[in-house]
């Protein structure tokens, strides 16, 4: 990137407004019919599909240049970072005739899964800590997830169940055969990371430059997937279904098709279709210091040591929600999303722990000494990410209530609110976190764009 070209970049970056909240899917609509209004010679909004449940799936195109940039905002509902971020672009694109530029198109979708993200609409206006989080959060399984139901025929597995999210965003892609595809994700606790593909020269360090310029601690304990490929630190390469399947046959399972739940993601659909470049921003609302300390965590302290701690110490809240699942699940009759996503996520959290666990305990190479973030990784992000599914649980088991009485899941219900309040407590205790400004986030994710459109 030249100096002038950084300097434009850096100076957009500094134009991002305060940020207090996160907007709700009605305030994300309105938002984008009023840049419309305002700006109709720049701005096109075009319906894209339709949600699950029939709320339309637009897409702002702002620009007429021939090369095709693509942007996913809410592609976990859990997930509005991105949405703010695309809000604030969409401002800055028509603001800026050079950030503009009249070589792109610029399609904007602030958010591909507007039924799921209401959902989590409760702790959008805060406060921002980890127990109000879990208390509103939602997250379907796999299979639930626009951007993980692409159809994919690979070896002895195979899906071809994508959802009515999924196929807007395959009859984007088709359509526009973007050059750039960019997944705007965020995590809860720990540190940023990227995934990338393909690898470009120096580019790592710029991305990394834009968490820590910030004060953004970079991710550099365990990788959130066993199979993640590792580039650099804190950057991966872009995962596939395929990387997770091989993984799961290194790992000596009979048939690794038996442990997959889903399809396959829109890296490796785009790049079927256009071999676009793709970048996913991994970034945390919270962020504790320990994240990115990698001094030894103990002198006999193993990495295997460190993974199995953790999995030992989640294990009681998996077998909770597993064992309320099999108790009380033909009980809960009334078909919601909050109910469906409960029965998807018990098993897949189960499945999980238990292969993670074999991992660890079958890999040579975790006998190295674990460091310190490694070590809060597996002991403390790790629970703090199955308490928001212990909060979810708790809302489908109360919604069911809502509408018929059952003493049966009331007594479920007891129970998970009793180790949701016992586990809360214990890591708002344990945590030294904060809540990072939404602006700052925003920030990292637009400049992260910058710097791959640049380099394309």
């Amino acid at each position: 990137m030249n100096r002038s070209t950084r300097r434009h970049m850096d100076t957009a970056l500094e134009r991002v407004p305060e940020m207090q909240r996160f907007y709700t899917v009605a305030e994300l609509d309105a938002s984008s019919e009023e840049l419309v209004r305002q700006h109709p010679d720049i701005v096109r909004l075009v319906r894209i599909g339709e949600s699950t449940d029939g709320h339309p799936i637009r897409m702002l195109r702002i620009g007429t240049g021939p090369k095709q940039l693509l942007f996913i905002g809410c592609p976990y509902p859990n997930q509005p970072i991105g949405a703010m971020a695309l809000e604030a672009l969409s401002e800055l694109l028509v603001h800026d005739e050079e950030l503009r530029g009249t070589a792109y198109t610029w399609n904007l979708i602030k958010c591909i899964d507007p039924d799921g993200t209401r959902l989590n609409e409760g702790w959008f206006d805060g406060p921002f800590t980890v127990t109000h989080c879990a208390t509103h959060y939602f997250r379907p399984g796999n299979a639930s997830l626009a951007e993980s139901t692409f159809p994919v025929d690979f070896k002895t597995y195979s899906f071809f169940s994508p959802l009515d999210e999924t196929k807007a965003l395959m009859a984007v892609i088709t359509g526009i055969r973007p050059r750039f595809v960019y997944s705007l994700h965020n995590t809860g606790v720990g540190g940023g990371y990227f995934y990338l593909s393909p690898h470009r020269a120096g580019l790592e360090t710029d991305l990394r430059r834009l968490l820590t310029d910030r004060g953004v601690p970079l991710s550099l304990g365990e990788p959130e997937m066993p199979w993640a490929v590792r580039l650099s630190p804190a950057i991966y390469r872009s995962p596939t279904l395929q990387d997770q399947y091989e993984f799961l046959a290194k790992q000596q399972y009979p048939d690794p098709a038996a442990m997959l739940n889903r399809g396959s993601n829109t890296y490796a659909f785009s790049k079927s279709v256009c071999d676009s470049a793709h970048l996913m921003c991994d970034i945390p609302h919270f962020f504790d210091p320990r994240t990115a300390n990698v001094t030894q965590a103990g002198q006999d302290k193993t990495r295997r040591d460190a993974i199995l701690d953790g999995l030992d110490r989640v294990q009681p809240l998996v077998d909770l929600l597993g064992d309320v699942v099999r108790r009380v699940g033909p009980r809960m009759a009334r078909r919601t999303r909050l109910r469906d996503g409960f029965f998807e996520i018990a098993p897949m959290l189960a499945q999980n722990t238990a292969m993670r666990r074999r991992w660890a305990l079958d890999t040579p190479e975790l006998d190295t000494p674990a460091t310190v973030s490694q070590t809060f990784d597996t002991r403390l992000c790790l629970p703090t990410h199955r308490l928001m599914f212990l909060g979810m649980a708790k809302r489908a088991l109360e919604e069911q209530l809502m509408s018929s009485e059952d003493e049966k899941i009331r007594q479920a219900l007891a129970e998970v609110d009793e180790s949701f309040s016992t586990w809360s407590q214990k890591l708002e205790t344990e945590l030294d976190y904060q809540a990072i400004p939404i602006r700052d986030l925003v920030q990292i994710q637009l400049g992260a764009a910058f710097h791959c459109i640049d380099r394309l």
